[in-house]
């Protein structure tokens, strides 16, 4: 229910001037200059004399009534509850320390597949440490969600448009800034995996540079994360200049050069066996790019936009026709690369090797995770997304951040899914 105001006097302002400059006062016999009298002409003549007063000595304050007590306006309600209240999966109000939480739990899920798939120790053979160990699949996994993260901001500012720039612009200002902090974080995290890589042939020294060197000349992995942060670097050149010259940087070409630079690191996984070599590297690029596009398109429309449900209503529909497709090419890809590696192993058959093997168990691990990602985004997609568009009020940022988060775990599992070997427990 809206609050009734104080009705102003016809022709005055809210210091009592008329609209004309001439104050209104009562006449020395109680009447108003509309021929009306007061109920009381002395009160009310002493009570504009004393406001005339108060007006001249503090010529900067106006008296006005203060408006009743009583709820807000159903419109500020609404934006209230859909701006100001939103949990991102229930668990926090902050965007911020919600990117964080993704980023947490596909390191742990990333550290705790490492510690439990990992081989044991060869004896004879000098063991790299836990540094080493678990640096590699964490600088691996902070390499995907940041290029993912690059990537999706890239990708928001065309589900947007550019009708709106002054609604949009304050956003993509933000989500512009986002993109160049993911970009150097991906050129980082990309070199830091050629140094441990490069550790882990060298153990017990810090590896020199003529050994990094030789490790990219010589390694598809190194040549891959060279590759890739080359593109980190451009993909940061490309957010700086975006900054400053906003969407004149044409989105398309962000974009592009984020998800390309997530192709060569398949040459570092598991796409590796040369009797259907071509046939999996091709699945497995489609499966990285499709994948990073779902994720990190999500994530930049639920944390920049959970907020604004004006440009949330414009962008989700849009991003809900995009999330299907990549969901049924993750699922399908993802299904036949795993089954075809653990089909083409010497040393172990189907079904069995599903659950006895190292390989066989991160690949059922993400097939779970997937299953629960594609039941939340039938939810959002059936019962959210028309009240969304209608621009209503949803529990959307807790179901898309709980989507978001279990993404992040499969990330995790992915990164440890291209170093896992198809042996037995």
């Amino acid at each position: 229910m809206t609050t009734a105001r104080p009705r102003r006097p016809s022709g005055a302002t809210s210091d009592g001037t008329q609209r004309s400059g001439r104050k209104s006062h009562a006449t020395a016999n109680g009447s108003t200059p509309n021929g009306k009298t007061s109920g009381d002409g002395t009160t009310k003549t002493a009570a504009t004399t004393s406001t005339a007063t108060t007006q001249a000595t503090n010529p900067g304050r106006t008296t006005s009534s203060r408006k009743p007590a009583g709820p807000p306006s159903s419109s500020r309600q609404v934006t209230g509850q859909q701006g100001g209240d939103v949990w991102f999966a229930g668990l926090t109000r902050s965007a911020s320390v919600f990117v964080v939480l993704l980023a947490a739990a596909a390191v742990v899920a990333a550290v705790v597949g490492t510690g439990a798939t990992d081989l044991p120790p060869i004896t004879g053979l000098d063991d790299p440490g836990p540094i080493v160990q678990f640096g590699i699949p964490i600088s691996r996994t902070l390499l995907d969600i940041c290029a993912v993260a690059a990537a999706g901001v890239a990708i928001l500012a065309r589900l947007l448009g550019f009708d709106e720039p002054a609604k949009t612009e304050p956003v993509m200002r933000q989500a512009r800034r986002v993109g160049l902090w993911a970009s150097v974080g991906w050129t980082v995290a990309a070199l830091l995996s050629i140094v441990l890589l490069t550790a882990e042939l060298h153990p017990g020294s810090f590896p020199s540079p003529g050994a990094i060197w030789a490790y990219v000349s010589n390694i598809a992995a190194g040549k891959g994360l060279l590759l890739s942060a080359a593109c980190g670097l451009a993909s940061a050149f490309l957010a700086w200049l975006s900054l400053r010259q906003g969407e004149d940087v044409p989105a398309e070409l962000r974009a592009g050069i984020a998800l390309f630079g997530l192709l060569p690191l398949p040459l570092t996984g598991h796409a590796s066996n040369w009797a259907y070599h071509d046939l999996s590297m091709v699945v497995m690029e489609l499966h990285v790019v499709t994948a990073s596009a779902w994720a990190g398109t999500l994530g930049a429309v639920i944390v920049f936009l959970a907020r604004r449900p004006e440009l949330l209503s414009v962008a989700l529909p849009r991003y809900s026709r995009l999330a299907t497709w990549c969901v049924l090419i993750v699922g399908v890809s993802g299904i036949f690369t795993g089954l075809l590696e653990l089909a083409l192993s010497p040393v172990t058959s189907l079904p069995e090797s599903l659950w006895t093997t190292r390989f066989g168990v991160l690949v059922l691990a993400k097939a779970v995770l997937l299953v629960i990602i594609a039941g939340i985004a039938i939810v959002v997609r059936t019962r959210l997304l028309p009240k969304i568009a209608a621009g209503r009020r949803t529990a959307v940022a807790v179901w898309c951040g709980w989507e978001l988060i279990v993404l992040a775990l499969a990330f995790g599992v992915a990164v440890v899914l291209t170093r896992a070997s198809v042996t037995p427990f």
